[in-house]
């Protein structure tokens, strides 16, 4: 009689031992829900949007032909034959050559660089000014906010181009400089995008609990503030990276942006522009590359937009 009731209470431990309360189960299962779900739509998002996938891969593509580019290029981009000049795309050069007898597949794979650091460097500088001003300018308000406002409203009275030019001019043509200008001219939209989500974050209630128990502004700003500005400053940086590959295209074809002898994609352009007619391989190849480039990053940042901007989620 003893074994039995010990047997019947170590069965009943055991089963206690592995219960798992109802109330437990339905939050776990609740909590696995939605995190499948929200994989669920993020892969439904991707299948449904395949030209944000396909310009991701493409963009990946471009970033390491630009960084193996002494390995696939297959002349020196700087290197002349004028016995070769203004050749039509063959075997041996399947873009041709330019009024140089340079390669122009080599200098378009090189360009590439050129074009990636332009539209990356630039364009982070300037969001990581505008969202410094724009996070401190939400928060604190009063003259803070008027200062920088007031600076952000002149230098959006002005086309961003139109300003780069003037840095420019200004400072001298080169790669260097087109960093200067670019980063100048472009914080103010990011600014105020950071600003008008500070104004919304700041009267939220964990920011006034951190408030409230003695957290110091600064912590609130960088702590709790921006992390939830990640994901507009995220498709902000991917719409903003054509803005400045255009952006140096210009300068460079105005002759204020890169200097001979850089394979640059817009100096390509303005070097072949007079050849349109006569030899057209000459200006089209950047010109394509630069169309492709832009193309693609505006498609991601659009796929972007779509998975992380928490207003189109709820409509």
């Amino acid at each position: 009689m003893k074994k039995d009731t010990f047997d019947q209470a170590a069965e009943q431990n055991k089963a206690a031992a592995f219960h798992v309360d109802p109330t437990e189960q339905a939050d776990h299962s609740a909590e696995i829900g939605e995190n499948e779900t929200f994989m669920d739509k993020l892969r439904q998002l991707i299948r449904q949007n395949k030209l944000a996938a396909f310009s991701a891969v493409l963009i990946i593509l471009i970033i390491l032909i630009a960084v193996a580019a002494p390995l696939l290029a297959p002349y020196d981009p700087a290197a002349q034959s004028l016995r070769d000049r203004l050749s039509a795309p063959s075997l041996a050069h399947p873009m041709g050559t330019d009024k140089l007898g340079r390669d122009i597949l080599s200098r378009v794979i090189y360009g590439a660089r050129v074009s990636l650091v332009i539209g990356l460097v630039p364009t982070f500088i300037s969001m990581f000014i505008g969202t410094i001003l724009g996070l401190f300018a939400g928060y604190y308000g009063g003259k803070t906010d008027f200062i920088i406002m007031r600076l952000a409203d002149i230098m959006l009275a002005f086309p961003s181009l139109l300003l780069a030019m003037v840095v420019m001019y200004t400072l001298g043509g080169g790669i260097i400089n087109i960093f200067v200008a670019l980063s100048l001219v472009n914080w103010a939209s990011t600014a105020r995008v950071v600003r008008a989500q500070t104004l919304s974050l700041k009267e939220a209630e964990y920011v006034e609990a951190a408030r409230s128990i003695g957290v110091k502004k600064t912590t609130i700003i960088f702590r709790h503030i921006l992390p939830n500005c990640l994901p507009s400053l995220i498709v902000l940086f991917t719409l903003n990276i054509p803005s400045a590959i255009l952006s140096e295209s210009s300068l460079s074809f105005l002759g204020i942006g890169a200097q001979p002898p850089s394979a640059s994609w817009g100096l390509a352009v303005t070097e072949g522009k007079k050849y349109l007619f006569s030899e057209p391989w000459i200006p089209l190849a950047p010109s394509f590359a630069i169309m492709i480039l832009v193309m693609a990053f505006n498609f991601l940042g659009d796929g972007l937009r779509d998975v992380l901007d928490p207003y189109l989620k709820e409509q």
